[in-house]
């Protein structure tokens, strides 16, 4: 029996592919080109915008005659036992592979953007918590343990990571991301799409591209970012995702950008990510996408019509289930109103994935290896270390953290008891599970009340939840207060609750009015500090608050980014010292609930002046973060103004030092400050970073390899240039503080460079001398 070249793994994959496409008939090509979200509901509240609106039964059995591009969430729908979910995704993909002429398996895929979204998986930090740890070696770690437990169930492709740069903290979104700063968000990102690589789960960037800076910090609202903004604050971190993690698929965001839908937007699917920076894997719509080009932008009159944009511009597969690359795309195409290359190209795009998968070879087998610990004690431990180095001490003024053994302590507030406090609306238990209220978490959580009890044996602890996270009823504040007024310490544990589309105050489609707490709790708050006893505010939110109403009012404040499963044991560590706080802040708090939308990236007439009466300057800036210990910052080289090339590079040094009595992390960050461009430039920006871990009295030599490029911006005519003048280079501790300087001049011509410039500030480590 002859083997069909395409069936050949010994050939080339294009040439596979090719001879594979020769084959097919139209409805065969195009049923790669969808996927099918087989038990999402019809009815009742959803996980996605629109759900019940969107989704329609189809004929399974009759469906995958033709083959199937894609499964929707066969783990992240409804609860599943692993094990058992394990086996039905297998049989479904004997099914499929069986049903239709080639015997060509789905793509499963599944969400993981703070671990796998199954019923059982471990619930990691989210993605803010990433930023907040300023350690890509570790998200590449943790990319690493999610794609393995993916693969180990089936699942081929991860819709992770979030690179949007949060623009406005209203935004429900906020969670989701990994902070306010491009470069940030950018090498942390990366660094969880090479885990996830690695482990041979597709990556898929998300939102591509502005969804973050949607109008007034709605979901799925408008974009009026400008061409810069969107240049310069938006793209790269995607950019930086492809180039150096090497993601083969990106997701189309749901917004518009100028009135332009980036669902049918060629020049930035085609042009930009195709063209320039190269990119050949896959794009993906995000759930329903190419349906709302239709019923939400009004740019198409019908399914067909969305399906030919959507195709025009770029969009390979229709996620999550179809409803325009099915049978409306087959009839115009027939009718001439597509043309049929349009879906050649996007099913060679497909299939050329399936082959890199293995997905189109005779010995493909849909059974994975081995057992189903989506749990493991490894991963368990893994969350642990993410939320111990995510947790940011925001003020200790007069060193009442770390408390003592055996102190009076009340334990006060909403999220104090509540294991989902820890939780980000994508992990499981909040996105799935309210849904299916008899069923249990599936993994274990310990409570911030629990786990400090556990912690402080010693300690007298007792608790009073004085509200709910948004209950407007102060009943209960009488016993809280009691409580904190028989105590030496009240620690007061408040902040958000996950959910989606306003059934929480954190989450998809949860935005808010303003940076106040949420509820009552900033009442709650008023009262107990008013008692007199110390207060130790501890937050468990998806974004910053507004802190100015008690700063120089608490013992100490507290602040943790939905810490995942672990996260309970990791903040009582945080207050009994046996974890030294090293997490820094990757969004400014905001001093007032009504000085934002504002992140630091501010040029000059963004920042505080005599022309406003308003002050946007934040409490704890960009970067922010206190410790247990202290760090000496010595033998810095760099203080005389060096000229170097639009083309060169400048190295500076300096050597830290633990100068305290523990173990400690300090992050040393450098900022870009352009005295005079072309066009106007934020004040400081972040452009290197290295987390440092030091014993007592232990210290490193770090130098900064800073090139040209990583000056560079859009100028006025849309080319991104390095541009010759005076530049200073900025080491501190956070955006708002400068330990040293650097002054450099750019000599020589305006240079325009492009994808091939240099992206990042290499970090070298090493003995001090």
């Amino acid at each position: 029996m002859t083997t069909a070249p395409w069936r050949d793994p010994a050939l080339p994959a294009t040439a596979r592919v090719d001879d594979l496409l020769s084959r097919m008939t139209l409805e065969e090509k195009t049923a790669q080109l969808y996927g099918v979200w087989v038990g999402a509901a019809t009815d009742g509240d959803g996980v996605a915008p629109l759900q019940r609106e969107m989704t329609a039964d189809h004929d399974w059995d009759e469906l995958i005659t033709r083959g199937l591009g894609q499964l929707t969430r066969s783990f992240g729908t409804a609860p599943v036992d692993p094990a058992l979910g394990t086996q039905a995704l297998a049989r479904a993909q004997r099914r499929i592979a069986g049903a239709s002429r080639f015997g060509i398996p789905a793509v499963a895929h599944e969400e993981c953007l703070a671990g796998f979204t199954a019923w059982g998986a471990t619930a990691y930090p989210v993605p803010l918590a990433w930023g907040a740890a300023f350690d890509p070696a570790l998200v590449a770690e943790l990319g690493r343990h999610i794609g393995h437990d993916l693969r180990s169930v089936g699942v081929h492709q991860g819709l992770a990571p979030v690179l949007d740069v949060v623009r406005d903290p209203r935004w429900g979104r906020v969670e989701e991301t990994i902070g306010e700063d491009p470069y940030l968000v950018g090498t942390v990102g990366t660094a969880y799409v090479r885990g996830l690589e690695s482990a041979g789960v597709v990556a898929t960037l998300k939102h591509f591209a502005g969804y973050a800076s949607s109008v007034g910090a709605r979901n799925l609202a408008p974009v009026r970012a400008g061409v810069r903004e969107f240049a310069d604050v938006t793209l790269p971190p995607f950019e930086m995702a492809l180039r150096e993690g090497g993601a083969r698929s990106v997701m189309a965001s749901y917004t518009e950008t100028d009135g332009v839908p980036v669902s049918a937007d060629p020049r930035l699917l085609d042009e930009l990510l195709r063209g320039e920076w190269g990119f050949t894997g896959t794009v993906v719509a995000d759930y329903f996408g190419i349906g709302f080009l239709r019923s939400q932008h009004r740019v198409a009159e019908d399914e067909a019509g969305a399906a030919h944009l959507a195709l025009a511009a770029g969009i390979d597969v229709e996620l999550p289930t179809l409803k325009c690359y099915g049978t409306p795309l087959v009839t115009a195409v027939r009718a001439g109103r597509v043309p049929e290359a349009l879906v050649d190209r996007a099913a060679r795009r497909v299939l050329l994935q399936k082959c890199e998968l293995g997905l189109l070879d005779e010995d493909w087998r849909p059974e994975p290896d081995g057992p189903v610990d989506l749990d493991s004690a490894r991963n368990r431990a893994l969350a642990g270390r993410l939320a111990e180095e995510s947790v940011v001490l925001l003020d200790n003024p007069d060193g009442l953290l770390p408390l003592a053994p055996g102190t009076r302590i009340a334990v006060v507030g909403p999220r104090a008891a509540d294991a989902l406090a820890m939780l980000g609306c994508y992990s499981f238990p909040s996105h799935v599970l309210p849904h299916h209220p008899e069923v249990p978490l599936g993994v274990s959580i310990p409570t911030v009340l629990d786990a400090l009890r556990t912690e402080l044996p010693d300690a007298k602890v007792t608790f009073a939840e004085g509200c709910g996270v948004l209950d407007p009823d102060t009943a209960g504040f009488a016993e809280a207060v009691a409580r904190a007024a028989e105590a030496d310490v009240c620690v007061a544990v408040l902040g958000d609750r996950a959910g989606l589309f306003g059934r929480g105050t954190s989450g998809e489609g949860c935005d808010v009015a303003d940076l106040r707490l949420p509820g009552v709790q900033g009442e709650l708050l008023d009262a107990l500090v008013a008692t007199g006893v110390p207060v130790v505010l501890v937050l468990l939110t998806g974004r910053p608050y507004a802190l100015g109403r008690w700063h120089g009012r608490l013992g100490a404040a507290v602040q943790a980014f939905f810490p995942g499963e672990e996260g309970g044991p990791a903040l009582a560590g945080v207050l009994s010292g046996r974890v030294n706080p090293s997490g820094r802040l990757p969004v400014s708090v905001p001093r007032a609930p009504g000085g934002q939308p504002w992140t630091y990236l501010q040029p000059p007439l963004g920042l505080a002046g005599e022309v406003s009466n308003l002050d946007p300057t934040p409490l704890y800036p960009f970067g922010h973060g206190r410790s247990y210990t202290t760090f000496a910052w010595e033998d810095f080289t760099g203080n005389d103004v060096t000229e170097i090339g639009t083309d060169g590079s400048y190295d500076l040094s300096l050597t830290v030092r633990n100068t305290g009595d523990r173990a400690g992390a300090e992050v040393v960050q450098l900022y870009l400050h352009d005295p005079v461009a072309s066009v106007t430039r934020p004040d400081v920006r972040l452009t290197g970073y290295r987390r440092l871990e030091l014993s007592p009295g232990e210290s490193r030599r770090l130098t900064f390899r800073f090139h040209a490029d990583l000056s560079s911006f859009t100028d006025r005519t849309g080319a991104r240039v390095v541009e010759p003048g005076a530049l200073e280079l900025r080491l501190g501790p956070s955006s708002a503080e400068v330990r040293h300087t650097a002054r450099l001049r750019l000599t020589g011509p305006v240079r325009v460079v492009g994808p091939e410039r240099m992206l990042r500030c290499e970090v070298d480590v090493a003995e001090a001398g």
